[in-house]
């Protein structure tokens, strides 16, 4: 008899307003319930984790925080994708010119509440570009809201700059690789860290590129997109990994 594979939750903020499409009556003047977004999830994403052995749910950002730990209790794994830019009142910040577009606080509240509950039930997490930033503000941390030239022209299964891994870290345990070729997709980067992170790779500028928190069983993050770069073994091992700690309880990543 097989064993059950995990069932993961893929935390999508890729949500677009639906043009043209008249608003209900009857359901108050919240945009949300008139005429709500639709989806936009590339399945790249169900992909990965059905390669790696995991069987995805897409949970869309829709804001009502109050089912967060009642939706995690049905959940093996969380893995919170990339999209837009997050408010930056979410940190504290007033919004910058070169902010993108898309913005929607309630949504971001809502994945933050989610980054909450999966701490307090410590529930296996891997977090990829904004999910990566949007941790970090979980966590009290700030981001940078633009550097330049982070936002490659090439396709995204095609790496363009290299990262460097902390040695020892468990991103070097799970790559076996201290250096990793990788694509990049985004022009907000972590500037304050969040409680509970350590930082384990960075571009060759400086830029924070993955982080875990040493406390937990699995919370990993990283900058890229490894779900696009799954056809390179040191990438998909990432995935795997997370598969691997949705499946077993014990397994712990640790420094």
């Amino acid at each position: 008899m097989h064993a059950r594979p995990p069932l993961i939750g893929i935390v999508t903020h890729e949500l677009l307003p639906e043009p043209g499409v008249a608003l209900a009556p009857g359901r108050g003047r919240d945009e949300r319930t008139c005429a709500p977004p639709r989806l936009n999830l590339r399945l790249t994403y169900v992909h990965a984790v059905h390669e790696a052995g995991g069987i995805a749910v897409v949970l869309p950002a829709h804001g009502f925080g109050d089912d967060a730990h009642y939706l995690l209790e049905r959940l093996d794994g969380l893995l919170f994708s990339g999209g837009p830019d997050l408010d930056p009142g979410t940190y504290g910040q007033v919004p910058s010119p070169q902010l993108g577009p898309n913005i929607d606080r309630a949504a971001d509240d809502y994945e933050l509440r989610l980054h909450e509950a999966a701490r307090e039930r410590d529930l296996p997490v891997l977090a990829v570009c904004r999910g990566m930033q949007a941790l970090n503000v979980a966590r009290g941390g700030t981001l940078h809201q633009h550097i330049p030239n982070h936002r490659q022209t090439d396709a995204p299964h095609e790496p363009t700059h290299a990262v460097t891994l902390t040695a020892g870290s468990p991103l070097h345990r799970i790559t076996r690789r201290r250096r990793l070729a990788v694509n990049t997709f985004h022009h907000q980067a972590i500037d304050h860290l969040g409680s509970g992170l350590e930082v384990i790779a960075h571009a060759p500028d400086g830029t924070i590129e993955a982080v875990f928190d040493p406390s937990a069983r699995f919370h990993l993050a990283v900058q890229w997109h490894a779900e696009v770069l799954t056809h390179r073994p040191e990438h998909a091992t990432v995935m795997r990994a997370l598969i691997d700690a949705s499946s077993r309880p014990g397994l712990a990543l640790v420094a």
